[in-house]
């Protein structure tokens, strides 16, 4: 018998999963508001929950000069404040005394140096044999220079038997040109296996729960098709503005902070072929090819299938708000888009002729992030006489609040005449399993710990996507895209976006 095939019967019935390994987590940008809101709350939530490896330590390097001490006090206040659970004070001493301040500047090789001398001592204090895990959460301007002195200074090669690996934070570059470098630099300071692009949206439960709603259920799969789906819509709306942010999302806008990683990531989960196994690469290799299959937009096509818009002064949850102009520290003539709306095709076999419709937008009503598949409608014969509209089925996987899955369909109203109302069937990841959903930090970073690469980007991936979006950008630019159109705060978009829809038969979905 196979060694792989003898079953512990102290794990049978366990979820599968790979084994998080003792290590130190060094995090880059350890004063940061990332730090402070994700990741401390969400290695607390794991260490309540039991998931933690049994030795970890995690370091934050910043330059900022401060104690342990001072650094245990300043997280365990941000993690009262965000974590999911409520601190425990007996388990958050013993999780806090594994938390330690290194202070450097990220230029200063020394400063990484005296990391790795720290990091040996802690390795033969608190058992975590050698693991390195560096999370860089500083801004992407930084990683260069933080790459280079860790190979510089050797963190980057790992002991015999042990292992060194690197989380990068999006955005990944700003277009392909600066990608390529950035991946270069990773390159020459880690192998790929042993790099970590992370995409929060990949980690939360919904977005992984996609390719087993679709791969474990005959009744979905045999549906998911051009044959049988109309139109998909992949929408994430967020009702607060830029806030302190305005440096960053001036130069970024919608297109790269969210449609370039996020919205083309769920595009891929929903449009990919099965894998041939759950291996990273297997995973990954699909999502590839749908990238490459994406139809082209460029030139005067751009005006056509996409439209970019900003949003003027209004109302948003009663309460009035200033346009994206009059934003503190915003320049008065910015051109950046805070609204998106595209029309994508997937130019294979599966999804020939089904518009993909991605639409992103600030400022808009409600919170959400959601994908829809919209089925073709049945053939209006049988109830024509009764001169009703049927509507059509509409499967709607929730990523943001309330996770969670609902189908539309059609029901005859209850009474002596034949009347049809659309009526839904809902699942609720909270009510249904009867526990809190991990944030998806927690599951990224346990993957990461445990060296499976599954929810994380690709090199290709990213370039791939860059290369879409990097076309669009350009033809924006040069004013061959289209004008920039106006929406006002607290409304669903501009009309553009409406008829773009409608080209295809289509309405958005009110979320």
């Amino acid at each position: 018998m196979p060694k792989d095939s003898v079953i512990n019967p102290l794990r049978e019935g366990l979820l599968s999963r790979s084994v998080p390994e003792p290590c130190s987590l060094v995090i880059f940008g350890a004063t940061g508001d990332l730090t402070h809101r994700k990741l401390v709350p969400a290695l607390y939530n794991l260490a309540a929950d039991g998931n933690l490896p049994p030795s970890i330590s995690v370091v934050g390097f910043a330059r900022r000069d401060k104690t342990d001490e001072v650094f245990r006090t300043e997280l365990e206040t941000a993690a009262r404040k965000f974590s999911r659970q409520k601190i425990n004070d007996e388990l958050w001493a013993n999780f806090a005394s594994g938390l330690f301040y290194h202070r450097s500047a990220f230029d200063d090789l020394a400063g990484y140096e005296s990391l790795a001398r720290r990091l040996d001592e802690l390795d033969a204090q608190r058992g975590t044999r050698g693991n390195r895990l560096f999370y860089l959460s500083a801004g992407p301007d930084q990683f260069p220079i933080i790459l280079e002195n860790l190979r510089k200074s050797g963190l980057n090669k790992a002991a015999e038997g042990s292992w060194a690996r690197v989380i990068v934070e999006k955005p990944f570059g700003t277009d392909l040109e600066t990608a390529v470098f950035l991946n270069d630099m990773v390159d020459g300071s880690f192998h790929e296996r042993d790099t970590y692009r992370i995409d929060h949206y990949l980690g939360k439960e919904t977005a992984q729960n996609i390719m087993v709603m679709r791969f474990a259920n005959a009744i979905f799969e045999q549906l998911w098709n051009a044959r049988y789906v109309h139109h998909v819509q992949i929408t994430a709306s967020e009702p607060l503005g830029v806030g302190g942010r305005a440096g960053y999302y001036d130069k970024s806008g919608a297109m790269r902070d969210m449609v370039q990683n996020h919205l083309l990531q769920l595009l891929t989960l929903t449009a990919m072929e099965p894998p041939t196994d759950l291996s990273a690469d297997a995973i990954r290799d699909e999502k590839v090819k749908v990238l490459r299959s994406l139809r082209r937009i460029s030139g005067s096509e751009v005006a056509r299938y996409t439209v970019r818009a900003q949003y003027t002064a209004g109302a948003v949850n009663g309460e009035d708000v200033v346009g994206y102009l009059q934003e503190e520290n915003m320049p008065a003539d910015s051109q950046t888009e805070t609204y998106v709306a595209l029309e994508a095709n997937v130019d294979n076999w599966r999804w020939a002729g089904v518009p993909f419709f991605i639409r992103v937008g600030k400022r808009l009503p409600k919170g959400a992030t959601e994908i829809a598949l919209h089925f073709k409608s049945v053939p209006p014969v049988l109830f024509r006489q009764t001169g009703q509209t049927i509507d059509d089925n509409v499967l709607v996987i929730r990523i943001q609040p309330d996770e969670g899955v609902s189908l539309r369909m059609s029901s005859k109203l209850p009474g002596s005449s034949l009347r049809i109302e659309p009526v839904k069937m809902d699942f609720h990841y909270g009510t249904s399993f009867g526990k809190a959903t991990p944030e998806a930090y927690e599951r990224l970073l346990l993957d990461a710990m445990a060296g499976d690469a599954t929810l994380f980007a690709r090199r290709d991936e990213v370039e791939e996507a860059w290369k879409f979006v990097d076309a669009i950008k350009a033809a924006w630019d040069s004013g061959e895209g289209g004008p920039l159109a106006t929406y006002a705060a607290g409304t669903w978009g501009p009309d553009e976006a409406d008829g773009l829809v409608q080209r295809s038969g289509a309405t958005w979905r009110r979320l």
